[in-house]
């Protein structure tokens, strides 16, 4: 069936073809048709990975990412309606037996999921195998992270350092012109380029975790979901009869999926419970802890200490195993120290700064107006904000666009 086709051609090829192929099979039998399947798209994957030029350039062509969610699917569903030639593309980037694999997006399950139903949808599907950049580049980091007393944001990481530009540079190999993404995010152009802003829907927004994707990315990547809400995208899939229209969101990191982040701890970097002390600002020991890896800056849950008043987590201590606890009036901050951190324009254009995921943006200045990357920046806050948590990342923004980020070293 493969035999002198091209790659694209064969990544068509799913289980149903392997079926009709051969007259049918009973339903006992049909395993045997998805075995062979699975063999041609491994092999389809080695060359997905390798460096060769799989299509051709020209006409309208795109790579969509496909997780096997509802937000891929109609992101492809729409790229197909408006005429463009589709190709499918799922990341294969962590399989553990104590991962639930039905609800995490990178799993091998999720490969298959994403494959049936591109070529349910008349796609070819491409399988993209980073399993060891994703483990080397974003869960070792995770796991170091905790150790040293941190609480890194790693599906930043993820995106800026790893998915992306893989996909990207795949897309140029198979012959596209964009890769298409189900992102609910926002590329706009300030007058020097292209930069990510927000999407419509607030509820649903994912550009502050797409923030550390490099402006020369953003050429080549398109977000048809922007205009959308999540309700509207369901209804579409719905229209179409996809069966993921009602398929339920993971609301779990992917390689957590299934189980607890303490479990994962332990297993993938040795950090068991160890007994330690809860601290005052003074200094005063108050209570004791299971291990500083269970906490993180701005926490209230799992404190256990009576007090006159509500306490949170102000600092952890790595070294000491110490957790040191405060009222909420302690946690707030008008100083962020970021290391690692890059603008994209200069830095007097900073007017505001995100400092978590779902928090409103804070108005605020940096301390340099050079672009490019800095071990070293600092980000004063207009008005006091409670819970700066190191390792979490700070997204600059110039308006509605976001025009840097840097990961939370400190704060006061």
């Amino acid at each position: 069936m493969v035999d002198g086709v091209s790659v694209l051609e064969a990544a068509r090829i799913g289980i149903d073809e392997v079926d009709a192929a051969i007259g049918g099979l009973t339903p006992a039998k049909r395993h045997a048709a998805q075995l062979a399947a699975d063999a041609l798209h491994r092999g389809l994957a080695q060359a997905a990975s390798s460096a060769e030029q799989l299509g051709n350039a020209g006409g309208d062509r795109v790579l969509v990412a496909m997780s096997g969610g509802v937000d891929s699917a109609v992101a492809a569903l729409l790229e197909q309606e408006r005429g463009a030639e589709v190709v499918g593309v799922t990341l294969k980037l962590w399989a553990d037996p104590q991962t639930d694999g039905a609800k995490a997006c990178c799993s091998p399950e999720a490969v298959l999921g994403a494959r049936s139903l591109a070529h349910s949808l008349g796609i070819p599907h491409l399988t993209l195998d980073l399993e060891e950049q994703f483990r080397r580049r974003v869960v070792a980091e995770f796991v170091s992270g905790y150790a040293a007393g941190s609480t890194p944001n790693p599906c930043i990481a993820c995106n800026g350092e790893v998915r992306i530009a893989a996909m990207v540079d795949l897309a140029g190999r198979v012959g596209a012109t964009h890769l298409i993404t189900g992102h609910y995010a926002r590329i706009v152009d300030d007058g020097d380029g292209s930069l990510l802003a927000a999407a419509s829907d607030e509820n649903k927004d994912q550009s502050y975790m797409l923030a550390a994707l490099p402006p020369g990315l953003l050429e080549r990547v398109r977000f048809p979901l922007t205009e959308l809400t999540k309700p509207e995208v369901r209804e579409i899939a719905a229209r179409h009869d996809l069966a993921v229209a009602r398929k339920p969101e993971s609301q779990d990191l992917c390689f957590l999926s299934g189980q607890g982040k303490a479990d994962f701890l332990q297993r993938h970097g040795g950090l068991r419970e160890r007994e330690g002390d809860l601290l005052d600002r003074s200094g005063r020991t108050i209570g004791r802890h299971r291990g500083h890896h269970n906490f993180t800056v701005g926490q209230r849950r799992g404190i256990r200490v009576s007090a006159p008043e509500a306490l949170y987590v102000l600092s952890t201590d790595a070294a000491a195993n110490t957790v040191t606890v405060g009222p909420r009036r302690d946690l707030m901050a008008r100083t962020v120290q970021l290391r690692n951190a890059v603008l994209h324009r200069g830095g007097a254009r900073v007017d505001a700064v995100r400092l978590r995921y779902r928090s409103q943006p804070v108005p605020a200045a940096v301390s340099v107006n050079e672009t490019g990357s800095h071990a070293k920046l600092e980000v004063r806050l207009g008005e006091d904000f409670a819970g700066v948590s190191p390792g979490q990342t700070a997204v600059l923004l110039a308006g509605e666009a976001i025009v840097g980020h840097g990961t939370i070293a400190a704060a006061a």
